[in-house]
């Protein structure tokens, strides 16, 4: 701490002496100093262990470490899918971090405190409980405390309060950290500092994290939930059938046969788990993440990206959302009916101060084609304690610019019109502001007061300015179904009148409600909240039960804000979004952060999360036709005690060409219809037929093929043949399936399906890929085997498409009808 002795600035006389250097540091021995320690995410461990210790790394981890066992690691490249989709996960949250850290950093400002009778200037951090603390126009408040004295002080509360109006404080007032001095000045008395003050109490209930819920990630854990039942078992009898098949137990210890058993074993395990579905789930978040990174639009979750396509009901906060908390002027209506120019030139030269306060100079802009006069004899300025100011022209006239009650009180007769004018006006969601006029007299500089004969002259409107964007963007969320309301602190008439100027509700009247007479009871709520679209006066907590009706009325709600009294809100809403600007607690509970606080962004934003869940429910089916056909072959093995028809590396080649990379550009296409609930009873829908086909025709050739063949599958080279023509045959299916996910194919998506088709063929021609993954090509009859395996396949493919979707739509519905 020091004692500022250059450029002090000047402070008003007062006799208290504030806190000794011996009281000081007593403070600081307790521990009342103004420090917390606010964290603004999760940590490096908590993401590392969010995405590490999850049931699909768990399976295919488990999967993995028995392949190596057997020495055959070329089986157990599935295993990479583990790092990849962990490393896409934990960068893309570490990046998220960085960046809402670098945004989470304040300004560090230094604070005027009077300690034994001096001004000393110190850090926000070594203010302590019991200063005396110097509060001046522009000072964001650093700790809760009780006003001394004030000096006209207004503060702006709006990031605790989400009222914009600024208040008047006066002595004994209480004064909350986070609000910011618009004017005036005041001595303080601090009474709670750190993570006991009011605004660290506010956001303690916000920091508790909490999870995106993923009804994608719902989906896949159900299924891999579903998976660890049958694995498991499936697994121990696959590896007791596959060792049978070799000789017995002793047989294959013996010879070393248990390891092909183990990684046939594995072969029908890992192809029951959609690892490239996490993968490219995982992947898709991460791409949308980047891709609205770029247009300053920070994704904190990955899972939020599947939120933003089922969004249907969007509250906004009014201040920093649709306005940008500045303001603008409107218009000059008159009263006198004198010349309407003369009236904006009084107005003009009143407002051209030296430093005009955020109102004088909405006024000189809106203004800017009259010119201030230069024949002014005196000048009072505007005082916020006053709420007016003053000129004196040359031609003897005074003209007087202030709040309409306080101009009207000092006079004599009583303008009941004026004030009806006053109230209409601040009804339809106006500043109000009068400028008054006294025919002959001057104003006094040293002493002002009001005169007692001033005449009103004009009514001056101005409102907050509106962001240009606002409008536009609330069309398209009208388009798109989505239901928006404006939540706002500030008059429910002023919030209504700003709905109606960017057309809220189109070309309907916006709906109003004081929030105060607002039902307690949540589902009786629900109900008001369906006929509303503009509410005011809306406290915190309030804000959190709204969104809580909202959900009872089966909604998926996202919340935009910026103060800390929307933290509760957006914790408790689907999707949290944060101003860029706003309070580092709610950044830090925000799912999305608008970095440059543009509203606009969020079109772009919600379009990126349909794109990505409307393709992933696409591409899903691909993945889970695998879960199903490998389950069903694997049962098909156990029960008739055949090899396992084909190895691990088959799968992982064959699931390359026909699922994971052809889905990833597919996952990628436009797309922006909305998500609905539900993915996984239509994904299950899609999946049943063509993996019902596909294991009936592998397994078809691997318990008829031998026998027609003459093949001895104990001979390691028939045992290769036969996996070989199964290998091909399951390729052909997966082409077969692939078509049918990426139709309409008259487009790119033809395209698409040719070239994977081409790829698998090609690819058994280059000797590396071929010895690398046991591909080796059918000879003799055995391609003409090959040949017959592919003709039943597209028969039986045929039939059960055409067939099982029907049957299977009719159980749901007559489930659904139970």
């Amino acid at each position: 701490m020091s004692v500022e002795q250059d450029n002090e600035p000047t402070f008003p006389r007062v006799d208290l002496l504030g806190l000794t250097t011996e009281e000081v540091q007593a403070q600081v021995d307790a521990g009342a100093v103004n420090t917390s320690h606010e964290a603004t995410s999760r940590t490096l461990g908590q993401i590392i262990r969010a995405n590490v210790c999850t049931l699909f790394n768990g399976l295919i981890f488990a999967a993995m470490l028995l392949v190596l066992a057997t020495g055959q690691w070329k089986d157990a490249v599935f295993g990479v899918i583990i790092i990849i989709n962990t490393g896409i996960g934990v960068a893309t949250e570490l990046k998220a971090k960085r960046t809402l850290d670098k945004l989470s950093i304040l300004v560090a400002s230094d604070y005027y405190v009077r300690r034994a009778g001096q001004q000393v200037r110190v850090p926000h951090d070594e203010i302590v409980v019991g200063d005396l603390l110097w509060v001046r126009s522009g000072d964001q408040l650093p700790a809760d405390a009780k006003i001394v004295h004030s000096w006209g002080l207004e503060l702006d509360e709006s990031m605790l309060t989400g009222e914009s109006k600024t208040v008047r404080k006066g002595e004994d007032d209480p004064v909350y950290s986070g609000s910011t001095a618009t004017s005036g000045m005041a001595l303080v008395r601090v009474s709670a500092v750190g993570a006991s003050s009011y605004a660290s109490k506010l956001t303690a209930q916000a920091k508790v994290y909490k999870k995106t819920h993923s009804d994608l990630n719902d989906g896949i854990n159900t299924i891999l939930k579903a998976m660890t039942f049958v694995v498991v078992p499936l697994c121990i009898l696959l590896v007791w059938t596959q060792m049978r098949t070799v000789g017995g137990f002793q047989e294959a210890i013996a010879t070393g046969a248990w390891r092909g058993a183990v990684v046939s074993a594995v072969a029908g395990v890992v192809g029951m788990i959609p690892e490239g579905l996490v993968l490219l789930t995982s992947l898709n978040f991460a791409l949308a993440a980047i891709r609205l990174a770029r247009q300053n639009t920070l994704v904190q979750e990955l899972e939020s990206v599947e939120t933003l396509a089922r969004v249907d009901a969007l509250n906004l906060d009014k201040t920093g959302t649709i306005t940008d908390g500045g303001i603008v002027y409107n218009s000059l209506v008159n009263l006198s009916g004198g010349d309407s120019g003369q009236l904006e030139q009084a107005l003009v030269n009143v407002s051209h101060e030296e430093n005009p306060n955020a109102t004088g100079a909405a006024i000189l802009k809106g203004l800017a084609q009259v010119q201030p006069s230069t024949q002014i004899r005196a000048r009072v300025p505007f005082s916020s304690a006053r709420k007016w100011s003053a000129v004196a022209q040359e031609d003897g006239s005074s003209w007087y610019f202030g709040a309409p009650e306080v101009l009207l009180s000092a006079q004599k007769q009583h303008f009941e019109d004026v004030e009806q004018q006053v109230s209409a006006l601040a009804d339809q969601g106006y500043r109000v502001l009068m400028l008054a006029q006294e025919a002959q007299g001057d104003c006094d500089e040293q002493n002002p007061t009001l005169p007692s004969d001033l005449k009103p002259a004009a009514l001056i409107t101005c409102s907050e300015h509106i962001r240009d964007d606002a409008e536009q963007t609330l069309a398209w969320f009208r388009e798109q179904s989505v239901r928006c309301r404006i939540i706002s602190g500030d008059n429910p008439a002023t919030v209504a009148a700003i709905a109606a100027q960017v057309h809220l509700t189109g070309q309907d009247k916006p709906r109003a409600m004081d929030a105060r007479k607002l039902p307690s009871d949540i589902n009786a709520l629900a109900e008001v909240l369906e006929e509303v679209d503009v509410l005011g006066r809306v406290l915190p907590d309030q804000k959190k039960a709204i969104v809580q009706a909202l959900h009872a009325g089966g909604h998926t709600v996202a919340m935009t804000g910026d103060g800390v009294n929307d933290s509760l809100a957006l914790k408790e809403a689907d999707l949290g979004i944060a101003m860029g600007n706003a309070a580092p607690a709610t950044k830090a509970v925000a799912q999305v952060v608008l970095v440059d606080s543009k509203f606009s962004h969020l079109p772009d934003v919600v379009a990126r999360g349909r794109q990505v869940m409307a393709n992933m429910e696409r591409v899903a089916g691909l993945f889970l036709v695998k879960t199903v056909y490998s389950a069903l072959i694997s049962l098909g093995v156990v029960l008739t005690g055949i090899p396992f028809p084909y190895l691990p590396r088959h799968i992982t080649y064959i699931g390359a060409l026909t699922i994971g990379t052809p889905a990833f550009f597919l996952a990628l296409a436009p797309n922006t219809r909305r998500y609905k609930p539900g993915f996984l009873k239509r994904v299950v829908a899609f999946a049943i037929p063509g993996g019902l086909a596909t294991a009936l025709v592998v397994l078809l050739m691997a318990w008829f093929l031998p026998g027609i063949m003459g093949w001895n599958l104990r001979l390691p080279a028939d045992l290769s043949q036969l996996r070989t023509v199964c290998a091909i045959v399951l390729f052909a299916m997966g082409i077969l399936v692939l078509a049918r996910v990426a139709r309409p194919l008259k487009s790119w998506r033809g395209v698409l399906v040719a070239v994977f088709a081409a790829a698998g063929i090609i690819g058994a021609f280059i000797p590396f890929v071929a010895h690398f993954f046991a591909i080796v090509l059918p000879t003799g009859r055995s391609a003409w085997a090959t040949l017959a395996g592919l003709v039943i396949g597209l028969v039986i493919m045929g039939l059960s498409v055409g067939f099982l979707p029907q049957l299977i739509d009719k159980v749901q519905r007559n489930h659904s009808a139970r």
